[in-house]
């Protein structure tokens, strides 16, 4: 009888392992958006009049049906910048144009424009998550959109011929930004960009699976990571850049092993800022041999950065996580197969660490805007440094959900075999005790 529990112990713990392999997931089917855990859900409104309240500091989710606009309402006081940020997860298999995308805008209680951003698939034509952020920035140089009191948040989807009308799931987050102890001075200017390109990164490469969703991402720092996507998969990475450092980033697209052609805009690679606000995109075509996509030159990350003249150097203006998005169009399988393809992200973080600009309170949510040891290991080691189900240095988050639910399966399995084991042992001290007697 105990050989076969020892079995039955070893098959089980066998099940474990290969759950747990490192890669087990990184190539599969492409994983669906992971949203934020415990986000809200709410319905935007059709006017500014029933516009839900969103909160800083917290996630929610909603869905933009096609051809809408809705509305949500912040309530902000007159020393606090606020940020909203949403993120616009079409189907798979749906249509998108090139031209289409989101637009998100600030508004004030009268109806005025604070800030406004869009984003649109672009050359990939392809359906894929998408971010665009809006503002209310408290500035002594400004007259509009600074008192206390009700803003609103406009998100619309900019429909284009041959889109599908599908409603779009959204994620939204809300994001303050506390005053400084010293107000920025007239002297204090963005830094000029080095329109020099960094030369792109060497030396060993490590396997790295990317997450699926804003809070999914795996932490990366300077280096070369390695992972594998799929056709109409969207991967995505976090950086932790500190005040004063400068990022580049270059996803390569390995060459494809059948087909020929050409797919235009396949390789999409996009950079985020910290509140999820769009710096920077770049794309790349693919004929089955390697291509790459590189981000353009970035200033170092400072607090003038918002007073620059180009919305990417603007997107530079605070440190903390900032996000690589990358997508492979899902019209790449029509032409060279359905992958997966091999991925290669170079990252560089150059320059040293800077002092703040001396926040005179605490970001929503806390920490946001600064880099820590637990961010830099995390980065450079793969450990999520939250405990939020970030993937590990091999395991993407599909594999770890998997883990978790296989973990229950396989955990209350092992419990039953131990079960069994000890009643087996009982029963045979008992035989045994017998015998002696």
């Amino acid at each position: 009888m105990r050989p076969v529990v020892v079995a039955v112990a070893a098959a089980v713990l066998g099940l474990v392992a290969a759950v747990a392999a490192p890669g087990a997931f990184a190539a599969g089917t492409p994983a669906p958006y992971a949203f934020a855990d415990g986000a809200r859900s709410v319905a935007g409104a059709a006017s500014t009049g029933g516009a839900p309240r969103l909160e800083p500091g917290r996630s929610y989710r909603s869905a933009l049906p096609g051809g809408g606009r809705l509305y949500y309402r912040l309530d902000l006081d007159a020393a606090t910048t606020a940020y909203v940020s949403a993120t616009a997860v079409p189907g798979p298999g749906g249509a998108v144009a090139a031209t289409g995308g989101l637009r998100v805008t600030v508004r004030d209680a009268h109806g005025t424009s604070c800030s406004y951003q869009t984003a649109r698939f672009g050359t990939s034509r392809s359906p894929h998550p998408i971010a665009a952020w809006g503002a209310r920035e408290v500035s002594s140089g400004q007259a509009l959109c600074q008192g206390a009191g009700a803003y609103y948040a406009l998100v619309e989807r900019i429909s284009a011929e041959g889109s599908a009308p599908d409603p779009w799931p959204l994620e939204l987050t809300v994001a303050s930004e506390p005053g400084l102890e010293r107000a920025a001075g007239a002297t204090d200017t963005p830094r000029a960009v080095d329109s020099a390109s960094a030369a792109p990164v060497t030396g060993p490469v490590a396997d790295r699976a990317g997450g699926a969703g804003f809070e999914r991402a795996a932490p990366v720092g300077q280096g070369v990571w390695r992972d594998r996507i799929r056709p109409g998969g969207t991967l995505f990475y976090r950086v932790p850049v500190d005040w004063g450092q400068r990022l580049d980033a270059t996803a390569g697209l390995g060459g494809a092993s059948g087909g020929s052609g050409y797919a235009d805009g396949a390789l999409t690679l996009s950079l985020y800022n910290p509140v999820r606000g769009s710096v920077e995109e770049a794309y790349a075509g693919y004929s089955g041999h390697p291509a790459s996509a590189a981000l353009a030159p970035l200033p170092p990350v400072a607090y003038a950065n918002r007073r620059g003249f180009t919305d990417p150097g603007k997107g530079m203006r605070f440190a903390g996580s900032y996000y690589l998005v990358v997508h492979l169009a899902a019209q790449t399988a029509g032409v060279f197969g359905d992958g997966p393809y091999d991925l290669t992200l170079r990252v560089r973080v150059s320059g040293a660490a800077g002092p703040g600009p001396g926040y005179a309170g605490r970001s929503e949510p806390a920490g946001l805007f600064e880099v820590t040891d637990r961010d830099r290991e995390a980065a450079a080691g793969g450990r999520d440094p939250g405990g939020s189900g970030g993937p590990g240095a091999a395991t993407g988050s599909t594999g770890l959900r998997v883990l978790a639910v296989a973990g229950l399966g396989t955990g209350t399995a092992l419990l039953a075999v131990l079960g069994v084991w000890t009643l087996t042992a009982r029963r045979a001290a008992g035989v045994g005790a017998g015998t002696r007697a």
